[in-house]
This record gives C-alpha cells, structure tokens and sequence, in this order.
C-alpha cells in the first residue's frame, strides 16, 4: 500500500468534493437524487482520552486485558460548528502480536498516537462526505502504524480501531454541517439498500469469556438474555484448547439446553462461538463439532466467528455450521473475499473498523445475499448505539424472528458502568435499556438516532480549554 503525503490527501479531497457538486447523482440509487453535500472544512481539531479499568481481566485471543481507553477526537469545522467523536480501543482484538509485544498501556499509546495522527491530518482539510475521508486518511495511518509499531505486518483492524472517533466526529459534523438530524438521513442512497429496516426489537448479545462462571451464563439465561456469544479458542496448544472447548461446551448445554424462547424459530437458545482464529485447521473445528452432535448442541449452533486465523484462506463452504468473517473482513474487499471463501455472515462493527468502512462492507453483503449482525468491542453506552442504529436497520438474521441483533458486553465488565452510563446523553431513555433480552426500539429511537447526535456533557467537559 502506497504511503499517501499530505499534498495527495488535500489532492484527493478536492477531487472528491468537486466531483459530487459537479454531479449530485452520485450519491444516489435508483434513480432519486439526494442534495449535494456542503463542502466542510476543518479548521480546528484536538484529541483525549480516558482509562477505563475493567471488573476483572478480559480473556480472548489467548490474552487477557485489564482496561480500555476511551479515546475521543473533537473537529470543529469553519461554520462554527462541532462534533465529539468516540472510540473504545482494543489493542488485543485489532491485532493480538502488538498487544503481546508491548505492554497493555504500550499498545494502547500506540493506538492513540494514530488517532492523534488522522486527527492532525484533518486539520485545515475540507470535505464532503465522511466516507470519502476514511477513505483518504486510512493508507497513511495504515503506513504509520506500520512504523510506530515496528510491524510491518501490522492488521490493518488496528489502524481502522484508531480511526473511529474521527470518523464519528466526521459524521456528527457532516450531519450539523447539512442540517441531518437523523441516523437514515446521514447514510448516503447507496448504502441503504442494506440498511432499509426498522426493527421495533434488537436482541441484546452478552459476551461469556474464558472466565465467566456457568452460573453467570445460567444467571444470564434467567435474565432473558437468549442469544450469547460464547469464547472458545483457549490458551493453551491445539489439544488443550480443544479439550478446554469440549469441556466448556458440554458444561454450558448441560446448564441451559432445556431453556427455550419465543424468538427462535424452533425455540431452542441459539448458540453463538467466537474463536478469534484460534482454531488452526478444519481439522480441529471438525472434531469440536463431533462433539457438539455427540452431547446434542449441534443444531443449537447459530454461528461461529472467525475460527481460523486470518492468513488461512482455504475454502470454507464444506464446514457444516455457519461461519462467521469479523477480524479478516478488515475492509469491504476482505469481506468479499471471505464470502467467496464460503463464510456465511459478516459480523459489522461500525464500533471498531469505523461506520464508513461497515457502510461500505454491509452493502456488499447485502449485494451477496449473506446476513450480517453487529458484534461489539467492549465499547461505552454511547458507541453501544451506533452499533444498534446500524443493527436496527439489517436483514433479520437467519433462524430469527424479525428483529435485529446487537451485541453489547460492557455492562459485563467495565467497573464503572453505571458511571459511564451517564454520560449518555439520553442515559433514561426506554431503548438505552435492555428488557429480558432485548431493546425496545420507539419512533423516538428513530427520529433522535438513539442520542448519538446529542452532546454529551461528560465528553464535552473533556474539551472545555479548546
């Protein structure tokens, strides 16, 4: 990937804006043209963050993680307006080889020196939509986290994650900039095709680590929720972590099995894996299915995501189980290829590889007939509702009855949840809470987009000497 300078990003987005103002239809699909956007320019940027500890460590990928940073980038554009965008950082999930090679405070630096870099960039820049400005920014923070971490095989996740809160705050300011007050008019036409629904419920996914007692799943089970993500992909060699999935599967059927709900097609709990690659060949996913039809889970399997590592590019399609992309489906050509892989769904997160770059992905998938849903990234309560305006809005997933599937696990295990809950700007709002399982989506959900173009106080005062 070519370095870009700072000339070729000014180059290139003078080019994007006078092609959309010399031709408002491209930002249109069958036929109806949508206003050209204003030009906006940057003309004042900053950066901050903030350490979240965890309740206890956080264990996938193989390693554990005991906070989260929550960065934030303000861009204020030439109209006097502003926009605070946010991010949850994840070192370990964006690419477990720095996390292990720094420490957890290292990697993180690391990360938010990326994010301070984009930020920089905008600064003085103009332009006209935020999807073409990821798209401008992103090769030379790509090449720079290449740099700064010593990696030149550095996941390209790791320079999407460090690009969310300019991403966001670009959207915000977009949508102040063109008087867009909500989520469906801020997505370009030709993006909504895969984004067309309106879901009165989403299903709540709560995340089950290593770590997670199973009279926490059970308690969990009791609580509504009907629909988890279960870690598998222990430490440990193959073997062990092979044994480590069997005996924690055999454990988790045993305790829930028999629990039914009305949102599933045949009542039973959907079961939903997640490997983080951990499982080397199909070999040894095969023989953890053998053991799934030999306890009776097998049919419970609704998916499992990502479980081989992103370098294997074998054809998947012979897997009897639906297969999930998220880590490999870094950009929308990954995503493809793994659909022509054989992978049967996208796990989107608008929360961690930025809303542009899942605007983009979806569409293809749509395209492609393959289902997606949104996972998370231990994100706070405000990125919770980016990622559920864009669950909201797809497919119902396979299997399930009409409703939309976000996952949202930070409720799990930040120790200052509740804190952190008020900052949401719209924190006593219905749809902010989960009820047995699901949110509750309202017309006042729809016409506020969940709150997210709202400011919060507690970001702002992060600002208060710019």
């Amino acid at each position: 990937m070519m370095k870009q300078t700072r000339r070729e990003f000014i180059s290139r987005m003078t080019v994007a804006g006078a092609a959309v103002m010399a031709n408002p239809f491209d930002f249109m699909t069958g036929g109806a043209a949508e206003p050209a956007p204003r030009t906006i320019r940057i003309k004042k940027v900053s950066t901050n963050f903030e350490r979240e500890p965890l309740i206890r460590p956080f264990g996938f990928k193989g390693g554990y993680m005991s906070e989260i940073w929550q960065s934030a980038a303000r861009l204020e554009s030439d109209s006097g307006a502003h926009a605070i965008g946010l991010c949850s950082q994840s070192v370990l999930w964006s690419d477990a080889e720095v996390f292990a090679s720094h420490s957890e405070s290292g990697g993180n630096a690391l990360m938010y020196a990326m994010t301070e870099r984009a930020v920089q960039m905008m600064n003085g820049q103009s332009f006209t939509n935020p999807v073409d400005m990821l798209d401008s920014l992103y090769p030379e923070i790509y090449e720079y986290g290449k740099k700064i971490t010593a990696n030149p095989l550095l996941r390209k996740t790791f320079a999407l994650n460090s690009l969310v809160a300019p991403d966001n705050a670009a959207w915000i300011l977009y949508s102040r900039d063109n008087n867009i007050r909500t989520f469906d008019d801020m997505i370009p036409s030709r993006y909504k095709p895969a984004l067309s629904h309106r879901h009165r419920r989403v299903a709540g996914i709560p995340l089950m680590a290593y770590t997670v007692p199973i009279e926490e799943i059970m308690e969990a089970v009791d609580q509504g929720y009907f629909f988890m993500k279960i870690k598998i992909g222990q430490p440990g060699t193959q073997d062990e972590m092979l044994e480590k999935d069997k005996e924690r599967l055999s454990a988790i059927h045993k305790a829930i099995s028999h629990i039914r709900t009305p949102f599933s097609k045949d009542g039973k709990l959907p079961y939903y894996f997640d490997a983080n690659g951990r499982y080397e060949s199909k070999t040894t996913l095969l023989r953890l299915l053998d053991h799934a039809r030999k306890i009776g889970a097998f049919d419970q399997i609704a998916i499992i995501e990502e479980p081989f590592p992103e370098e294997i590019e074998d054809d998947v399609s012979d897997i009897p189980v639906r297969l999930a992309a998220d880590e490999s489906a870094h950009t929308t050509d990954d995503a493809i290829r793994r659909i022509e892989m054989g992978y049967g769904a996208i796990a989107l997160k608008a929360i961690a590889k930025t809303l542009s770059m899942t605007l983009k992905i979806a569409q293809a998938a749509y395209e492609r007939k393959v289902p997606c849903f949104c996972a998370d990234l231990t994100v706070n309560p405000i990125l919770v509702e980016w990622n559920k305006n864009v669950a909201a809005r797809l497919d119902s997933f396979p299997g399930l009855g009409m409703l939309g599937l976000v996952e949202s696990n930070g409720h799990q295990n930040y120790r200052n949840w509740q804190a952190m809950m008020d900052y949401h700007p719209a924190k006593n709002a219905e749809w902010v809470k989960i009820n047995r399982g699901v949110y509750e989506l309202n017309d006042a959900f729809y016409n506020t987009g969940g709150g997210i173009f709202e400011p919060s106080a507690h970001y702002e005062e992060m600002f208060s000497g710019v």
